[in-house]
C-alpha cells in the first residue's frame, strides 16, 4: 500500500510540471500574440494617415494653367504714353483685361456679350495682374507685341479639371458653370488647358486665393527659425551638459538643476509660447510675428532635450578612456575636449537633429508670439514678418474653399519630408560615427 502510493506520487509531480510548461508557453504565445497586434495597429494608422494626407495633397502639387496669346496693348496698358516719366502707369494697368480678351478671342466668344466675357474672366485667376505686370516692368519693351503666356486657372476651375467637382449635380450647385465646362473641355481638346507642376506651391507666400498660395515664405521662415535653434540651443545645450556631467560637484542645487531639466523636457509647448509673448515680445519689446522670436521660443523648447541627449551621450563613453587620458597627464579640460567629447559628438548631434525636427513641427507657441499673420513678402532678416510651415498648415486648415483642402495635405506632405529627411539624418550619423565597445 506504501508503495502504491509512492509511485502515484511521483508520477503526479511531471503531470504538474507539465501543466506549468504549457501555460508559460501560452502565456508566452498570448504575449507574442498581443506585441504583434499592437504592432499591426499602429502600422494599420500610419498607414490611414499617409494614405489619407498622400491622396488629398498629391494633386496639390499640380496646377491647371491656360496658355494664352496675350497682346500686351499699348492703349490698355499705357493710353497716354506717359511711362517715361511716370512708372506708376504700369503698375496700376488693366492686367487681367489683357489675358481676358486673349482667352475670348481663343475660345471665340463675341466680346460684346458681357454676361459671356465675365463668365469667360472668371476662369482665369486674379494672379494674372501680377505676373503680366512683373512681365513688364522687367521687359517694358514688350508692350505692344503678343507673347505666349502661360497663366493659372482659378481654383474652381482647377478643382474641377482634377475631377475634385461632381459635375453631375444641378449648376446652381456648384461654382462651375455649364458653359465653363464645356470651355474647359474645348480648351484641353486643343491642348491649351493642362496640368503643369505647380512652381508656386514653394514659391508663392499666403494668398487668399487657393490658386496663388504657396509655401514660400512659410520654408523662408521656418529656415530662419531653425538656424537661431542650432545657433544658440546646441552650443548652449552642449556646454550645459558638460559641465553638468563632468565638472559640476554632486549635491542638492545640481540635483535639482537635473529634475527641473527632465521636467522641462516634459511641459507643453504652448507654455513655451506664453513664455515668449511675456519675454521676448512684452518685456524686450521685439516685433510681433518675426521669426528671431520664434527661433527664441523654440531653442528654450529644444534646450532640455539636447541637453538629456548630450548628457546621455556623453555617459556612454566608457570611464576608461578618462582614466587612460588623466593617466597620461592630460588636464580634465583637455580629458573632456580631445577624447570625451569627441566620442560622445555621434550621439550629440542625433539629440541636435531629433531636437530641430520636433521644433520644426510645433505649432502652438508660434501661434501665442502672433505667427498666424498674413504675409505675402518674403522676410529678408528674421525681424521681418514671417511665419512657418506648421503654422501655414494650420492657416490653411481653417480655410473654407476645397482647394485649400489639397493646399493643406501638399504642406503636410513637404513638412513630412522634411522631418523624414532630418530623421534619416540622424540615424546615418549615429550609424556612420558611432563606436562600439
Amino acid at each position: 500500500m506504501t508503495d502504491a502510493a509512492t509511485h502515484v506520487g511521483t508520477a503526479a509531480v511531471p503531470v504538474r510540471r507539465d501543466i506549468g510548461i504549457k501555460r508559460r508557453k501560452a502565456a508566452e504565445k498570448r504575449f507574442r500574440a498581443y506585441g504583434i497586434a499592437a504592432i499591426a495597429t499602429g502600422i494599420f494608422f500610419l498607414i490611414a494617415l499617409l494614405w489619407t494626407v498622400f491622396s488629398n495633397g498629391y494633386t496639390a502639387f499640380w496646377q491647371t494653367s491656360i496658355e494664352l496669346p496675350i497682346n500686351f496693348e499699348e492703349s490698355v496698358i499705357d493710353p497716354g504714353d506717359k511711362r517715361a516719366t511716370d512708372v506708376n502707369v504700369l503698375l496700376k494697368a488693366n492686367y487681367p483685361r489683357l489675358a481676358q480678351d486673349a482667352l475670348v478671342a481663343k475660345l471665340g466668344v463675341d466680346p460684346e456679350d458681357r454676361s459671356k466675357t465675365r463668365d469667360v474672366g472668371r476662369m482665369i485667376s486674379n494672379g494674372v495682374r501680377t505676373q503680366l505686370r512683373d512681365m513688364v516692368l522687367s521687359d517694358p519693351s514688350i508692350i505692344g507685341t503678343t507673347q505666349t503666356v502661360w497663366v493659372l486657372a482659378t481654383a474652381d476651375v482647377d478643382s474641377a479639371a482634377k475631377g475634385q467637382v461632381d459635375l453631375a449635380v444641378a449648376e446652381a450647385r456648384r461654382k462651375v458653370s455649364d458653359e465653363q465646362v464645356e470651355w474647359m473641355r474645348t480648351l484641353q481638346k486643343d491642348g491649351v488647358m493642362k496640368e503643369r507642376f505647380n512652381t508656386g506651391l514653394f514659391t508663392f507666400g499666403a494668398s487668399s486665393r487657393p490658386e496663388t498660395a504657396g509655401v514660400g515664405v512659410a520654408m523662408i521662415g521656418s529656415i530662419y527659425m531653425m538656424l537661431i535653434v542650432l545657433v544658440l540651443a546646441l552650443p548652449i545645450g552642449v556646454a550645459a551638459s558638460i559641465y553638468l556631467e563632468e565638472f559640476a560637484p554632486k549635491n542638492r542645487l545640481t540635483d535639482l538643476i537635473e529634475v527641473n531639466i527632465n521636467n522641462l523636457a516634459a511641459v507643453p509647448s504652448i507654455v513655451f509660447g506664453l513664455l515668449g509673448l511675456a519675454i521676448f515680445i512684452n518685456f524686450m519689446q521685439l516685433p510681433r510675428s518675426a521669426s528671431i522670436v520664434g527661433g527664441l521660443v523654440l531653442t528654450l523648447m529644444t534646450l532640455p532635450t539636447i541637453i538629456i541627449a548630450t548628457r546621455a551621450a556623453l555617459r556612454a563613453v566608457p570611464p576608461s578612456i578618462r582614466s587612460a587620458a588623466l593617466g597620461l597627464g592630460a588636464s580634465k579640460m583637455q580629458m573632456v575636449f580631445h577624447h570625451v567629447l569627441p566620442l560622445a559628438s555621434p550621439g550629440i548631434l542625433t539629440g541636435t537633429i531629433l531636437g530641430l525636427a520636433q521644433a520644426l513641427g510645433e505649432t502652438a507657441p508660434l501661434i501665442l508670439i502672433g505667427m498666424v499673420a498674413f504675409v505675402a513678402d518674403y522676410p529678408t532678416t528674421p525681424f521681418d514678418p514671417a511665419t512657418a510651415l506648421p503654422v501655414q498648415i494650420y492657416m490653411w486648415a481653417n480655410e473654407a474653399e476645397r482647394a485649400f483642402v489639397e493646399r493643406t495635405s501638399g504642406a503636410i506632405i513637404i513638412l513630412l519630408i522634411f522631418l523624414a529627411v532630418m530623421n534619416v539624418g540622424a540615424i546615418f550619423l549615429r550609424r556612420r560615427f558611432e563606436r562600439r565597445w
